[in-house]
């Protein structure tokens, strides 16, 4: 029970890391949106479980090579927070730029013409896996909840409880914002939601490097 306790807050901020990160719409959740308002909810939830799925393909790709890269080499840990930390100021400085800009929320549905729900899935799987991107924000996420000797599980946890996070939040996006009134009223709040998703990933990135120099 004691070693729950020592990695629960760093598990819990990374569950935070993620969720915050989706709360801001890319490519990708913009695509599940506007897949669901031009053909339909069906199929913009098959696309974000497409999505979810490629999502959980990193995460468990970043855990293991992490987890093999650590049992080799300790001093790597070090190496990957400062660099998880520099890209979390990367990602919060994005953010503050995207707020200080006036375009609204664009979501459109994928090119290519219609696809069966498999196929909306397929599409959701192949983008998220094929985006560089991705890699890069699982190695941010992963590191946060990483310390130095800790045991397999957490990694997991990690896995596990953002694979359901995404799999809510994205259905969510597919269900809720089939429609242009809910894509309109998001697009109102969204340069709140980049200040909160900037403020968190400075707070975050500042965290974690500051955590690995005062070792």
């Amino acid at each position: 029970m004691d070693s729950v306790s020592i990695y629960l807050p760093g598990i819990l901020l990374a569950y935070s890391a993620f969720l915050i990160s989706i709360a801001s719409p890319g490519p990708n959740v913009l695509a599940v949106i506007g897949t669901s308002m031009d053909v339909g909810r069906k199929s913009g939830m098959a696309l974000a479980l497409g999505v979810s799925c490629g999502s959980f393909c990193w995460a468990m790709f970043t855990v293991l090579g992490l987890s093999a890269l650590l049992s080799t080499y300790a001093m790597a840990l070090t190496a990957i927070k400062v660099g998880g930390g520099v890209y979390l100021l990367w990602l919060a400085y994005k953010s503050f730029k995207a707020a200080r800009q006036k375009s609204d929320l664009t979501a459109k549905a994928l090119e290519g013409g219609d696809r069966s729900p498999t196929g909306y899935f397929l599409r959701g799987l192949i983008i998220q896996m094929t985006n560089p991107k991705a890699a890069l924000a699982w190695i941010a996420i992963i590191s946060i909840g990483l310390t130095e000797g800790a045991p397999i599980w957490v990694g997991m946890a990690i896995v596990v409880g953002t694979s359901v996070l995404s799999v809510v939040i994205h259905l969510i996006y597919a269900i809720s914002f089939s429609t242009p009134v809910m894509v309109h009223l998001y697009g109102k709040a969204r340069r709140v939601i980049q200040l909160a998703l900037g403020s968190f990933f400075a707070f975050a990135g500042i965290k974690l490097l500051s955590s690995r120099f005062s070792d």
